[in-house]
């Protein structure tokens, strides 16, 4: 449904994005992520259609947003990041408007706007002025114009900037539930929605594409070795150098006991072994063989924050992620 190989997008001597391929496959939820100025706007702005690249190809929708830009533009809904509203017309009579201005028959037009409003939250304010929405407010009708005409493809920047908790779940939920019938591209900096949201996850930075995958997927690039965090009743430097003989195990870190909330007279470790190698059955065998008392044993699950943090930071396995991506694009 998307297709990017290989664009680039300079602004004289700077380039902002640089050999980006990707593709989003029908009804999938894929979240671009990226810090600040890595590019994910810029892509973005390509695809549809507001901003024209210095290089590559880009499709939407079987369609090149450079030669048939028209095409594109029907098949798509576009939430950019600070929306452009008008903020003195009220809210069912701009939507009214955008709908008009997609297409949209006037029979229809009424029951598509007020489909918009239910999804999107704002039916107690379309008779209000956008102009005296809160920002919260005014980024929903901003997300409910880029639903109208029922588009194939969403490209949704920040779609949950500046809304209060409920709400971000309200529209996370909403989201998710496009997925399947809508292709959706969107960038966010909350990272646990995009777990919760996305069905893949592209990191771009400082203009490239660094990682692209599932986030099991990525975990399992950036951090190919699986933890257990463990805590004993016993002497720490003891049982520190004996969970080091496990075979297996890789590393054993010690963790501050006010940090991990450790009980009095014990120590608590994240043990490290390779992915797919279990050392648990021998961590617990070893402890009881000592006569130490095992208070807890717990396998440590990977963020998406620690993986984009190891990523972005281009710590250890960063740039044989970047070398790969680049390999494959050529």
């Amino acid at each position: 449904m998307i297709q990017v190989d290989r664009l680039t997008k300079s602004y004289g001597p700077v380039t902002a994005v640089h050999d980006v391929s990707f593709n989003v496959e029908k009804g999938q939820i894929v979240g671009f992520l990226g810090p600040n100025g890595a590019g994910k706007s810029t892509t973005m702005k390509i695809l549809a259609c507001f901003m024209a690249a210095s290089g590559g190809s880009a499709r939407v929708a079987g369609f090149d947003v450079f030669s048939q830009s028209l095409e594109v533009r029907r098949r798509i809904g576009y939430l950019p990041e600070n929306s452009p509203l008008y903020a003195d017309l009220p809210v069912a009579a701009y939507l009214d408007f955008v709908a008009e201005a997609k297409g949209v028959s006037r029979g229809a037009r009424r029951s598509k706007v007020a489909d918009v409003m239910d999804r999107c939250f704002i039916t107690d304010m379309q008779h209000r002025l956008i102009g005296k929405l809160s920002k919260g407010y005014r980024q929903r009708v901003g997300l409910a114009q880029a639903l109208l005409g029922d588009p194939e493809v969403l490209i949704l920047d920040e779609p949950t900037i500046g809304l209060d908790p409920r709400q971000i779940a309200e529209i996370r939920a909403l989201i998710k539930s496009l997925g399947g019938q809508h292709t959706v591209i969107l960038s966010t900096h909350i990272l646990p929605e995009v777990s919760m949201v996305c069905d893949g996850i592209i990191i771009i930075n400082r203009g490239r594409v660094v990682a692209k995958g599932t986030q099991a997927e990525l975990v399992e690039q950036v951090f190919p070795a699986a933890r257990v965090e463990v805590e004993v009743a016993g002497p720490g430097e003891a049982i520190a150098s004996s969970l080091k003989t496990l075979p297996g195990v890789t590393s054993v870190d010690a963790i501050g006991v006010e940090a991990a909330g450790a009980r009095d007279g014990a120590s608590r470790f994240v043990v490290e072994s390779p992915r797919g190698r279990d050392v648990r059955g021998e961590l617990v065998r070893l402890v009881a063989g000592r006569g130490w008392e095992l208070l807890e044993l717990h396998q440590v699950g990977l963020s998406l924050e620690e993986v984009f943090i190891r990523v972005v930071a281009g710590e250890e396995h960063a740039p044989q992620i970047l070398e790969t991506v680049v390999e494959e694009a050529q």
